[in-house]
């Protein structure tokens, strides 16, 4: 099990990049949540099996068509099973 907290930088509000998230965390098999932030930036709090979330993490650094992501920031968080499915906040 994997558990990951992702920082994306760059155009990533107002082009659909939560719904998109979770869009992708559901057919990845991924739980967890993705917000946006004041600054401008989303966060995305990511746990599952390795590869499940390797997918994810690998797609959120292109994000959905109408968004331009500069910048995955990544920090490896302790613990799992925290979320029993995926959610917007």
């Amino acid at each position: 099990m994997k558990r990951v907290r992702a920082i994306i930088s760059g155009r990533v509000q107002g082009v659909w990049f939560r719904a998109s998230t979770l869009e992708k965390a559901l057919e990845y098999g991924v739980c967890g949540t993705v917000r946006n932030l004041v600054d401008g930036r989303v966060e995305l709090v990511a746990e599952g099996e390795d590869e499940q979330v390797d997918q994810l993490l690998r797609w959120a650094g292109n994000g959905p068509p109408m968004a331009a992501v500069d910048r995955v920031d990544l920090e490896d968080l302790p613990g799992d099973k925290e979320f029993s499915d995926f959610r917007i906040h």
